[in-house]
């Protein structure tokens, strides 16, 4: 059990490095969470800062689940190691230590550090996430269906290992549980959509 602890807990101060907010202070003088939504992920980056800026903070929040997620299975081992390291990286980022526990909403790291957990589920979350943000221009909607999507599948496919199972059930809930404003900005319609054609000269 200790060691169990000892996977979230580094998996939490991993996660607590905020991407979003380091980019922003370093290459823009901000603080990316004083403006847009308010939010320290990629697509507040991609809104403000443009496509470079949230393609590193993509990248950034990625690595520090896949870093929390080897941790794991070098500590305890399996798929529990690794889904214990998520766990902590995606709680990390919600509320991150060294930021004042103001963060993002989790997709990049835990998407980044399932893949290297559950890749086939991941990917197809992933390509669900993608289809659906194309189709509505809404990102809340592909990240709030990529978080039920992925613990089912994982259920459906790892029917037999309960812990792992309710570990990523409880990622997935949290996830949408961070969405929870955009839930209520979706049902009245007022949820911000994401402009492509804008984006297309967003280049910064």
């Amino acid at each position: 059990m200790l060691m169990y602890l000892l996977v979230v807990a580094i998996g939490y101060l991993l996660g607590s490095i905020s991407t979003g907010v380091v980019l922003s202070r370093l290459f823009a003088k901000t603080d990316i969470r004083s403006q847009g939504s308010g939010n320290a992920g990629t697509t507040n980056m991609l809104r403000i800062l443009g496509r470079k800026m949230a393609l590193f903070t993509f990248i950034g929040d990625m690595l520090k689940g896949i870093i929390a997620v080897f941790i794991g299975k070098w500590l305890v081992g399996g798929d529990l190691g690794g889904v214990l390291g998520v766990l902590g990286a995606v709680l990390g980022h919600f509320y991150p230590l060294y930021f004042g526990f103001k963060g993002g909403k989790g997709i990049a790291t835990s998407f980044g550090s399932l893949l290297f957990v559950f890749p086939v589920e991941a990917l197809l979350a992933f390509a669900l996430f993608l289809v659906l943000v194309a189709v509505t221009h809404y990102v809340s909607v592909g990240s709030i269906a990529a978080a039920v999507a992925l613990p089912v599948l994982v259920l459906i496919t790892h029917p037999d290992n309960a812990p792992v199972c309710v570990i990523v059930c409880c990622i997935g809930a949290s996830v949408i549980w961070r969405h929870r404003a955009n839930i209520r900005r979706l049902l009245n319609h007022t949820e911000n959509k994401l402009d492509f054609n804008t984006l297309k000269h967003k280049k910064k």
